[in-house]
């Protein structure tokens, strides 16, 4: 059975999105830019970007009872693979030994000029409690 999840906000609603499915013990997330809340790409460059697209996806992961530790694989689309240093910088700082299977791509562009990043994952989904 599939399960959509929803986190607020929700900037991929208009879009006929979900921004994950949870199917069993695994939980598929969209692909999360460096938009802030109010659904705009974040000023400040890659970097920004970069640190606000993992807490995007860090906020998908947990409203699917999951999280960046339990992250089996990502694949990362950049506009530029110039950035590519900065991209182990930042799967340092967000992701910790075991480090998950990883896909790093440069493509053309993204749904907007301005987004230059866009993660997706799929996670392991943890157990309940008392399950």
């Amino acid at each position: 059975m599939l399960e959509r999840i929803i986190t607020q906000p929700d900037n991929y609603e208009p879009f006929l999105l979900s921004q994950a499915i949870k199917f069993g013990n695994l939980l598929f997330v969209s692909g999360q830019a460096g938009a802030g809340d109010d659904g705009k790409i974040v000023a400040g460059g890659f970097r920004a970007q970069g640190e606000q697209a993992f807490a995007n996806l860090r906020r998908a992961l947990e409203a699917g009872g999951s999280g960046l530790d339990a992250v089996i694989k990502v694949t990362i689309f950049l506009t530029d693979m110039g950035n590519f240093k900065e991209v182990v910088e930042l799967r340092r700082q967000f992701f910790a030994a075991p480090y998950p299977a990883d896909t790093i791509a440069e493509i053309k562009a993204l749904y907007d000029p301005a987004a230059m990043i866009e993660i997706e994952a799929i996670a392991a989904v943890r157990p309940h409690v008392g399950s």
